[in-house]
């Protein structure tokens, strides 16, 4: 199946999953259980990280090994991802001017920014994995996908 394929059937499947959810907290991590889940020999480690008043981004539910606790803006990729708005994937983080590496075992990476209707920017989705450039523009529109129902779903919640 290619990847493609994947993300068509993972994305009715995620917005079952979080149809009429109210607990934030529960669909973020069941969102990310969910894509890891889908992809096991891929994606190393799946999380959010949410934005605060400081400028900062916190780490929000994940899967996958421990996790950097924040990140400032225009830092790392996550937070060039919220600089420049927008997704940004990364072929190998070796390569990537500023990267913070939260584990060794990580060497490619793609962050999606989270923006609601009202385009107020309130995290992103970070996906890394132990392969060198294996993300492609088929996880770019699919991951883009998934972010853009998430934020349908609980855009309410996070206001």
């Amino acid at each position: 199946m290619t990847r493609k394929e994947q993300y068509k059937q993972l994305i009715p499947q995620i917005a079952e999953l979080i149809k009429d959810e109210t607990n934030t907290i529960g669909v973020l991590a069941n969102v990310s259980a969910a894509l890891h889940d889908a992809f096991p020999d891929r994606f190393f480690w799946v999380g959010f990280y949410l934005a605060e008043k400081s400028n900062t981004l916190r780490l929000g539910p994940f899967q996958g090994s421990v996790a950097c606790y924040s990140i400032p803006y225009g830092k790392g990729v996550c937070g060039k991802a919220w600089e420049e708005k927008r997704t940004i994937i990364v072929p190998d983080v070796e390569n990537f001017s500023g990267h913070i590496a939260c584990s060794s075992l990580s060497r490619s990476e793609i962050v999606v920014p989270m923006y609601d209707s009202s385009h107020r920017f309130h995290g992103v989705l970070d996906i890394d994995s132990t392969c060198l450039n294996d993300f492609d523009t088929d996880d770019k529109e699919g991951l883009e996908q998934i972010v853009a129902l998430l934020m349908e779903e609980i855009e309410d919640l996070l206001s």
